[in-house]
């Protein structure tokens, strides 16, 4: 019966399914396939042998990665720095959407977010050479300028705490035009006989905001929070190598578990103990995944993801 079904859909629906088809293959191809490479983490790779080849380790690889003592440094890391990101871009991308909401020029509107936007299109390769030519020690626009003014040079490669701040800054810097643009469509949404009503009770800028417009754009939130939390143990490889340039110096305070992993396959080609640690990864974020999804279908059962 459920063949017939599909195969009376895919006859009656077939431009869509073909337009799904592309996107389709490459999930399969790009995501689902290379799972197979799982098994790395069960293996002591060898060349000669080959992925599947190899003989088995057991969870070794996994004892391997805990017993590093790098395990707990670059987990806590990566959880803190990505709820610090989602934390603070959550909060001024829901802000400045509202206020850009409030703005009547269009123009206006049209230029400020065409320029926010911009920097999420910039390669992080670009942004980390801005970053260096702004600290650099020697040359660095923010030490030549302190120069100028007779006060005492920063060394901020060599100052590990001072990295919290700015990879939060740059975070932010990169995706605050992608999340106000998903805000501010939220909010345009929202039917505006809401704020016909509201101003006819004589009902401030504030309390619309607070009764109407965050209402409003709560599912929206509520959706974009749950795929974040989703890669809270995913750090964002490119930014972290860039902007912090691989510094020894700061490692203790900017190594996550992607950064780890790519040394450990650059230096020391521990495949077995690299593959545990991706899955590892992967395993943890699932698991919150599903217990913020669980969370949220108690409180807003119409919010959650699945």
């Amino acid at each position: 019966m459920k063949q017939r079904l599909l195969l009376k859909d895919l006859k009656k629906n077939r431009t869509k399914w073909f337009m799904i088809l592309p996107a389709a293959v490459v999930v399969i191809l790009m995501c689902y396939i290379p799972m197979s490479g799982i098994v790395l983490a069960f293996k002591e790779f060898n060349y000669h042998d080959g992925i599947f080849g190899s003989p088995w380790a057991g969870f070794k690889n996994f004892l391997f990665f805990f017993k590093s003592g790098k395990a707990w440094s670059v987990t806590r890391n990566t959880i803190l720095y990505n709820i610090a990101f989602l934390t603070v871009n959550t909060i001024l991308q829901v802000s400045v959407a509202i206020v850009l909401s409030e703005i009547n020029r269009k123009r206006f509107k049209k230029v400020t977010q065409s320029v926010m936007f911009l920097p999420y299109f910039i390669s992080w390769v670009v942004v980390g050479a801005f970053i260096y030519n702004l600290f650099n020690y020697e040359f660095g626009a923010i030490n030549t300028f302190l120069k100028q003014v007779g006060a005492g040079t920063v060394d901020v490669y060599s100052n590990p705490k001072a990295w919290i701040p700015i990879l939060i800054l740059v975070s932010l810097f990169k995706n605050i035009g992608y999340g106000t643009v998903m805000y501010l469509a939220s909010v345009i949404n929202i039917d505006p006989q809401l704020y016909e009503a509201a101003d006819v009770d004589g009902a401030t800028i504030w309390q619309k905001i607070r009764h109407i417009t965050l209402p409003g754009i709560r599912p929206t939130m509520i959706i974009l929070i749950l795929l974040s939390i989703g890669t809270i143990m995913k750090g964002d490889f490119q930014m972290f190598w860039q902007v912090t340039g691989n510094n020894p110096m700061t490692l203790g305070v900017t190594d996550v578990i992607d950064t780890y992993v790519t040394r450990s396959l650059m230096y020391m080609q521990e495949f077995g103990m690299t593959s545990a640690a991706g899955l590892y990864q992967s395993v943890f974020s699932f698991i919150l995944i599903l217990l913020a999804n669980y969370a949220v279908k108690k409180v807003e059962p119409d919010y959650t993801l699945f």
